[in-house]
Order: structure tokens, then sequence, then C-alpha cells
């Protein structure tokens, strides 16, 4: 059995949109993943380490262990051996407590690869592959937490083209969340529930033809 970790925030925990309420597994995309893998024989379990605010490397100042890089090391160790790594961060970084812009939450993305490939494991254990997900742009920041992100439209652009080249210029898989998905207009943050289907699907296929899982 091949192990996937998905290191994410709320789009991947699977927020109910406009409210603090969750999907099922079956229902957001990590779980749609691991159910189109295995029907294809991968023999595959998706791993979840999705907190809710999440950011790459920046401190949240009301909220405590929100920085991704703290403790993924040992994240990393704990659940080895790994396949693959799929982060998928940033869209908290453009929260209105800092004032990023894309390329500062790029470089944060690529401290998190870094402390992958170097983390602690087991001697022989296998370096996992990682796959960068650009998230969905923000759009329109609405409903119960869209204070938080006045002005991320504007921080935000660019991002996806400046992960891209962090994934070129690292040797990372990557993959652009916003060719196959939006946000919902619920929030303009978070996945509607048919997003997380389709982004399962996405990944699923992807991972496939890149043979990641051979």
């Amino acid at each position: 059995m091949h192990n996937i970790l998905v290191y994410s925030d709320s789009v991947s925990w699977g927020i109910i949109p406009d409210t603090r309420q969750r999907m099922t597994f079956a229902q957001r995309w990590p779980g749609v993943l691991e159910f189109h893998l295995n029907e294809n024989h991968h023999n595959v379990r998706v791993i979840e380490n999705c907190l809710n605010g999440r950011k790459t490397v920046w401190d949240d100042p009301f909220r405590e262990g929100r920085r991704g890089v703290d403790g993924l090391a040992q994240v990393i160790e704990m659940h080895s051996p790994l396949k693959c790594v799929i982060l998928m961060l940033g869209t908290n970084d453009f929260q209105d407590t800092h004032d990023n812009k894309a390329c500062m939450s790029a470089q944060g993305v690529a401290k998190l690869v870094s402390v992958i490939r170097n983390a602690p494991i087991e001697p022989g254990m296998p370096v996992p592959q990682v796959l960068i997900i650009a998230p969905l742009t923000i759009s329109n920041p609405c409903g119960i937490i869209g204070y938080k992100f006045t002005g991320a439209e504007k921080r935000c652009v660019g991002y996806a083209k400046d992960l891209e080249k962090v994934s070129h210029d690292l040797g990372t898989l990557f993959l652009d969340a916003n060719k196959w998905v939006k946000v919902s207009e619920r929030d303009g943050i978070h996945l509607d529930e048919d997003q997380h289907l389709v982004l399962g699907k996405v990944v699923a296929d992807y991972l496939s033809e890149n043979k990641v899982l051979n």
C-alpha cells in the first residue's frame, strides 16, 4: 500500500463554505482522491493533515499553531514511508493580518518542500515526491470569515504562476487547481461539494498519468 499525505488548510479539510461545518471524508477531495486511486487498483491510503487557517511560514497573531513549517518534518517522519506529499497551501498567507505578495507566499511553499526533503526519516525509507497544487484564487471574499481576507484578491495575484516557477526550480510536480475548479460564491475562498469531487478526480488522474504510484 502507498501512503499519500495531503498537507493543507481548510479548503482541503472540507469546510462547508460560509459555515463552521465539515464535509464527510467521501465528499472532500482527499477522500475522492483515495476512492478513485483505489478504484483504479493503486492500493492507496490518503492521510489528511489539514488545519483550518494554516499558513506556509507565517504566524497567526490570534491562533496558535498555524505555521505550516512548524512540525512538518515530524509529520513526514510520523507517516513514512510516504510515496507522495501533496502541498496545497498559501490561501491564508493573504489574510488581512499580513501584507504578503504572491511571490513571498510561493517562497513559503519552497521552504516547506525543503523541510519535506530533509525530514529525519528512517534509513532506507524513500524521500517522497512532492506535488504542489496552486490553490484557488480568492474572489470576492464574503460571509462569516470574509473580513479576514479584505484585500486578498489583490495580494494573491499571480500566485499560481509563482508557484509553478518554484515547482520548476525545485523539480516537484505541479498542478494548478484553478484550471479545473472554482471558489464557492458563498464565501469566495472555499470549495463547494461538487468542486471537491472534480478536484479529487483531477488529482487522481494526474498522479496516475505521471506514474507517481508505480
